[in-house]
């Protein structure tokens, strides 16, 4: 009597299965991934949208006009204006991606091979992450008294007798630009490429040196392949980073220097807005392009 009761809900359940709505397979997965493409189509699709159609309108100093007009566009890429400051944008991007590129393998490489105890790489990685407690316009100024004129820097080169007066160039210049952008986008090189570290297998290290590798080799032919993929995610990240950055070159260069986001800022405070939303559209056609290259040169698939 057991079994027969037990038998009746679940004859009953598969006539209600075979009966009732039944969604097929096919459209399962579509439905799954809805939500997501709902989110990004309202916060990241639909801006871009209207970023790109707003460059086609037209503008003065009353207002904008609905119109499809290719002006915003020929006077920007006409102007050999723009140019310069594309080329000297290109020229912070790779400049700050080199340095943050070799500062950021090796602090990955001690915290990952050097550092034996899995409690304290995890405290010094949280070490490496607490100037991220504070804003980034707060860590920016915070040299403009180490290299001013009067700063820690120029003081203590004085007082040691190695210069007669104090070093101009430190605060204000290019170099201010890229000392100020990595040391705010290291970390974005350090995560990545410690997480791919984590994940080598030390027996590699183990079978190289069996076969008579040293330590050199085993770095250029074991970690430094094996670390690709960590390196051209933190490659994608600090050139997205610095090629929309406009406060630093701002404040760092005293307005001596320019950046496609700082003439976009600009633009945008004299309300040229049709012209300001051309350039958005060149500039993420230009970091697409290069993330593209970089996704051709290496597989970041292993490592998501």
């Amino acid at each position: 009597m057991a079994t027969i009761a037990s038998a009746q809900p679940s004859e009953k359940a598969e006539r209600v299965r075979r009966g009732g709505f039944r969604v097929p397979l096919a459209a399962i997965s579509y439905l799954q991934a809805l939500p997501l493409f709902l989110i990004l189509g309202l916060f990241f699709l639909l801006p871009i949208a209207m970023i790109a159609v707003v460059s086609f309108w037209d503008y003065d100093f009353a207002g904008l006009y609905p119109a499809f007009l290719t002006m915003n566009y020929t006077e920007t890429l006409g102007s050999w204006v723009t140019w310069k400051i594309y080329l000297n944008t290109l020229k912070f991007t790779v400049i700050v991606w080199a340095l943050t590129l070799l500062i950021g393998f090796w602090v990955a490489y001690f915290l990952a091979f050097h550092i034996r105890k899995t409690s304290t790489q995890m405290i010094l990685f949280l070490v490496c992450t607490v100037p991220f407690m504070t804003s980034n316009i707060i860590r920016m100024i915070s040299w403009i008294p180490v290299l001013g004129r009067n700063g820690l820097v120029n003081t203590t080169l004085i007082e040691m007798g190695l210069i007669p007066q104090p070093i101009e160039w430190l605060l204000y210049s290019d170099f201010a630009v890229v000392l100020a952008m990595v040391h705010l986008y290291t970390l974005f090189m350090v995560t990545p490429i410690f997480n791919t570290l984590m994940r080598i297998d030390r027996s590699l290290f183990e079978a190289a040196r069996d076969a008579g590798a040293s330590g050199w080799q085993i770095l250029w032919n074991v970690v430094i392949p094996l670390a690709k993929p960590g390196m051209a995610i933190g490659t994608i990240f600090v050139v997205t980073l610095v090629m929309a950055d406009f406060s630093t070159v701002q404040v760092m260069s005293g307005g001596q220097s320019a950046s496609v986001a700082l003439m976009m800022k600009n633009q945008m405070s004299l309300l040229q807005y049709p012209a300001a939303a051309a350039n958005a559209v060149v500039l993420l056609v230009v970091v697409l392009l290069m993330v593209a290259a970089i996704l051709r040169v290496v597989d970041i698939r292993k490592e998501l």
